[in-house]
């Protein structure tokens, strides 16, 4: 059994990959800011969910510098899983200093409280936008080039943080689009859902033409327990890897959306926009490197979107 902490532990993807690690019988332990980003109450409504089964999430703050490195000192964690970050392309051209001060700031700040009480293990989180431009389909040994947004930068900034960290183990996952129960509410599933359900206009940027190699969280928890437990693995002691989690398709929104108004049984008022200038217009993963490792999606587009309809309309009571 190990110690596991997790940054950004009220999240979404920390909120099931916490839960999956403690049924594999590890101690897990989590940290977050509570920020308002999006509506904290569904944080804390995760963070009482683990609460149930012994998770605890402390309020810790990465961009506090002794903060951090008293929750390392205190809990002195096997390996740190870091998903703590503020998310949003879009958002991220309105407001460029809360990325770098969160994300980057607040990396450098876990980066110096692991390093100085000995925590060398770490997972962290980046993000597929960090290859936009690439040809398709996105392999991570392929060279990054400008980014279209603060946030990609910072997810960017991220990767070579970590690979220049004196960490024994630093190990990336670019995320591809995730989605599903719990899911964060600033996201395509999440707002589409809502706006239809609340019989308001859904934007489609690029009037639609938009691709996305959508990502159950179920595979996505999968991935990053393959990585972590390489990481923990002696015998692959200094690797700074970085690995794609995808789930290898190319699904058109268009194609998405009808999912969500199959399952929601309401049609939606479709309201057809030009391309921002945060987005790129299609992503899809190459995973062979991680499929080398065992690493195999199971949950398709039909089946995660039907999951996560259910589980919208169970929480917020709709008919």
């Amino acid at each position: 059994m190990f110690k596991i902490a997790i940054t950004g532990g009220a999240g979404f993807i920390a909120f099931h990959l916490a839960q999956s690690l403690h049924a594999d019988g590890h101690e897990v332990i989590g940290l977050d800011n509570f920020n308002d980003y999006y509506d904290p109450a569904l944080k804390r409504a995760r963070a009482r969910k683990l609460a149930e089964i012994g998770i605890g999430i402390a309020k810790c703050d990465l961009k506090d510098k002794s903060d951090v490195h008293d929750f390392m000192k205190l809990h002195h964690p096997d390996l740190v899983i870091h998903l703590g970050a503020y998310a949003g392309v879009r958002h991220s051209l309105e407001n460029p200093q809360v990325y770098i001060d969160n994300n980057i700031t607040g990396t450098q700040n876990l980066i110096d409280a692991c390093t100085a009480n000995n925590v060398q293990h770490v997972v962290y989180a980046s993000t597929s936008c960090t290859m936009a431009g690439n040809q398709l389909p996105w392999k991570e040994d392929e060279k990054t080039g400008y980014q279209l947004n603060p946030y990609g930068y910072s997810k960017s900034t991220n990767e070579c943080q970590f690979m220049a960290s004196t960490l024994k183990n630093a190990i990336g996952l670019r995320f591809f689009t995730v989605y599903g129960p719990w899911g964060r509410p600033d996201m395509a599933l999440f707002t589409f859902t809502k706006n239809i359900v609340d019989g308001k206009p859904i934007t489609l940027y690029n009037n639609g033409d938009m691709i996305r190699d959508f990502t159950y969280v179920d595979d996505i928890v999968q991935g990053i327990k393959i990585v972590t437990y390489r990481c923990l693995d002696q015998n692959n002691a200094g690797e700074k890897e970085i690995y794609n989690i995808g789930y290898g398709d190319k699904v058109p929104l268009m194609e998405f959306v009808d999912h969500i108004e199959k399952n929601l049984g309401r049609t939606a008022i479709k309201d057809y926009a030009p391309m921002h200038p945060a987005d790129t217009q299609a992503t899809w993963s190459d995973t062979t490197k991680l499929q080398k490792l065992g690493y195999k999606p199971t949950t398709d587009i039909a089946t995660g979107v039907e999951r996560f309809v259910t589980w919208y309309k169970s929480y917020y009571g709709v008919n």
